[in-house]
């Protein structure tokens, strides 16, 4: 049974184009609205399965929406979608337990997806905001390695071999190669060889 659908968005373009998607591909979309306070009394009136919230609105933004829904138990999922592509915001949206973060970009590509996951009790967040929040977050990432791993970083940076860098230490190559192991780990990279050298040379200059 198709799950019964809320959405909202001030732009009016936005919220026709999305409509008429969702209502070609027969989801259940009960209403629209155009701001935050017309979304929040239509979710308090039909309680929809999902309501799909632009995050900056009038009156409330889809956020709010979700910190309201949250405090007076309203079972709705909500998903947002927006071109914010910020971590305090991603952040602020995990903790309210948002269900879905879609950005507009790619808001006809997605939404189908992002509403089979939801169905299905799981999150779905925009793998293009992802990757963009993984990227700005390496400074964070690099924080974690020790004094000897940065070392060992730099010099991988340079294309410097296990043994050049075990000389330049004076340590042993099995040190070096267990302490590249600790980085793949620490930076959740795979374990081919190049994969370490390319992340390095890219991000040697947040060391």
């Amino acid at each position: 049974m198709s799950p019964t659908i809320i959405i909202a968005d001030d732009h009016p373009l936005i919220l026709r184009g999305l409509q008429e998607f969702l209502n070609e591909k027969n989801f259940n979309v009960l209403a629209s609205a155009k701001n935050g306070k017309e979304a929040l009394a239509l979710i308090k009136a039909h309680v929809p399965d999902i309501a799909i919230l632009d995050i900056k609105m009038p009156f409330y933004t889809g956020l709010q929406i979700a910190e309201k829904c949250k405090a007076d138990n309203i079972p709705t999922k909500i998903v947002l979608i927006t071109f914010e592509k910020d971590e305090i915001t991603y952040t602020k949206a995990k903790t309210l337990g948002i269900y879905g973060y879609v950005l507009k970009e790619f808001a006809l590509e997605e939404i189908e997806n992002c509403i089979a996951s939801v169905i299905k009790d799981k999150a779905y967040f925009s793998p293009e905001l992802l990757t963009f929040l993984e990227v700005n977050n390496v400074p964070e990432k690099l924080k974690v390695l020790t004094e000897s791993e940065t070392k060992i970083f730099k010099l991988i940076a340079a294309n410097k071999t296990a043994t050049e860098i075990a000389d330049e230490l004076f340590i042993s190559v099995r040190t070096v190669e267990k302490h590249k192991s600790h980085i793949r780990t620490k930076l959740a990279l795979d374990s081919k060889s190049a994969s370490l050298y390319l992340f390095a040379k890219e991000n040697l200059k947040y060391i």
